[in-house]
């Protein structure tokens, strides 16, 4: 008998095309001309494209922090590039409509007493409708806050231009 065959539980534990996080994947690259266009370049003609970034810049080296449309294809092409990646689970949220939208999705963050670590506007999504990446350091009670607050949360598949396509 193979492990696992005949067991009561799934064996399955990979993470579904439509996790209800979305995630970031973390890369340092020497500060000097091309580097970050060289990352993009690896993006070129896969469909993928980059939904957020932020870079955060020293004098040595730049911490670079994106959201591609297709993760798992992403991390591929990142691994097989030989960079070293850290990802992390952030929660989307589309802003609401209203004058203030942040404030809101802050507010109910704050009643729940969680902390914003990062926040980035995610600049494409088939949607069309506004929408950030937040970083927190519970991101489950962050969902189930901003849910039950009537916020739509965003899941991976929200970002391709296709949802119902699994490629």
């Amino acid at each position: 008998m193979s492990y696992g065959e005949g067991a009561g539980t799934s064996m399955e534990t990979i993470r579904g095309r439509n996790f209800p996080t979305i995630r970031q994947f973390t890369i340092f690259l020497a500060n000097r001309v091309g580097q970050l266009l060289e990352v993009l370049r690896r993006f070129e003609g896969s469909g993928i494209r980059v939904a957020a970034m932020s870079i955060n810049d020293s004098a040595e080296c730049a911490v670079v922090r994106f959201v591609v449309s297709d993760y798992e294809r992403g991390r591929e092409i990142l691994e097989r590039a030989g960079l070293a990646i850290i990802e992390t689970d952030l929660v989307g949220v589309e802003l609401p409509p209203g004058n203030q939208p942040l404030l809101r999705i802050c507010t109910a963050l704050l009643q729940a007493e969680l902390n914003i670590q990062q926040a980035y506007p995610l600049i494409h999504l088939p949607s069309g409708r506004a929408a950030i990446a937040i970083m927190v350091e519970n991101p489950e009670l962050a969902m189930e806050t901003l849910a039950s607050q009537g916020f739509r949360l965003l899941a991976e598949g929200d970002l391709r231009d296709d949802p119902t396509v699994d490629s």
